[in-house]
């Protein structure tokens, strides 16, 4: 076993306090990663406030993690000590089911094991990214290209794939309309990837006051959702909407922005239930679905992707003594537009 320093959390209304955790004996599929940097997700607050279920506490959050091969199981061929390597949201899955089979580990039906907050196969409760060190099994392990940096490359391990997975599975490209609801976390990788598999994007966020961003991240046009305007002057517009935010909003309004035939995505997972009329749907035979984050090889295919069309997250690099400061600012909506921590200063 392996005791390294993390960041910890023992309730839903407590801080984060300096913490030792332990780390498994490799087995003989095991890497060990030196984590460099770790991004803050909405997820880790939802979790860290028991707001989506039960959390089990003491609780080490972080499921976008980036660092460097520090040692491999015996019997490990992916990997050498030294790669420059990432985990994202899950770290096993049953490897058998029928959706396992297709690469499709996030839906796996015998349920995946998440990076924190769940049950490994050998009975212990996983524990995330804001920790210096991890043992992943290595076909759950994903190889970051030279050219994107550890601190950008974290947050391409859950906001990149959970917006490349819908646009990629819905077969965004030249000559589709989409929008993205949201400019935070999720949104501003949603714009720069719709916009670098060839759409035409449109930002829908509340006021205009990101525009000027939306626009240098990609976006062709920009609307404020708080002006009645937006929603007659952009009816039946676009052929896919994806919706990355966390909170409830009318989904019949947006809904009635979709053409013949459109599709709106939901990868924001608000705490409370969203509403939806029939008749939003049926009128246009439109569809309203949902997406999570996506498989092993998605996610591969998503760093190269970003590699190769040189997408980053626009982040803030904090201490692990600022943890909560950046919740409360993420709450706020008061970051550009990813936290990413620091590793060092554990």
């Amino acid at each position: 076993m392996k005791i390294v320093k993390a960041r910890a959390v023992d309730g839903p209304d407590k801080p984060f306090r300096a913490a030792e955790i332990t780390r498994r004996d490799l087995d003989l599929y095991d890497v060990l990663i030196e984590i460099k940097f770790a991004g803050i997700c909405h997820s880790d607050i939802h979790t860290a406030h028991s707001e989506w279920g039960r959390t089990k506490y003491p609780l080490v959050p972080g499921h976008e993690i980036a660092g460097v091969v520090a040692d491999v199981g015996e019997a490990v061929t992916k990997y050498k000590v030294g790669d420059r390597v990432g985990v994202g949201c899950m770290v096993d899955s049953c490897g058998e089911c029928e959706n396992c089979q297709k690469g499709e580990e996030q839906y796996c039906l015998n349920g995946n094991v998440s990076t924190y907050g769940g049950i490994d196969k050998y009975g212990e409760i996983t524990q995330g990214g804001y920790s210096t060190h991890i043992v992943v099994q290595e076909n759950f392990v994903l190889r970051i290209p030279d050219n994107i940096d550890f601190d950008v490359a974290a947050p391409l391990l859950c906001a990149g794939i959970t917006t490349y997975s819908p646009l990629n599975h819905w077969k965004i490209g030249p000559g589709k309309k989409v929008a993205v609801i949201g400019l935070g976390g999720l949104g501003h990788m949603a714009v720069q990837i719709a916009h670098a598999m060839g759409a035409e994007v449109t930002v829908l966020s509340q006021t205009l006051n990101k525009k000027e961003d939306g626009l240098a991240l990609g976006a062709d046009h920009y609307y404020a959702t708080k002006d009645p305007e937006t929603f007659k002057k952009l009816a039946r517009s676009f052929d896919f909407i994806l919706n990355t935010v966390s909170a409830k909003i009318d989904l019949n309004a947006y809904l009635s922005l979709l053409t013949l035939d459109g599709t709106m995505v939901n990868v924001g997972a608000p705490a409370e239930p969203l509403a939806v009329n029939v008749f939003s749907l049926i009128g246009h035979r439109r569809s309203f679905a949902g997406s999570l984050i996506g498989g092993i090889r998605e996610t591969q295919e998503m760093l190269d992707f970003c590699s190769e069309h040189n997408i980053t997250p626009k982040i803030e690099v904090i201490s692990a003594d600022q943890i909560d400061e950046a919740y409360d600012r993420v709450l706020a909506s008061d970051v550009k537009y990813r936290f990413v921590i620091d590793v060092s200063t554990m």
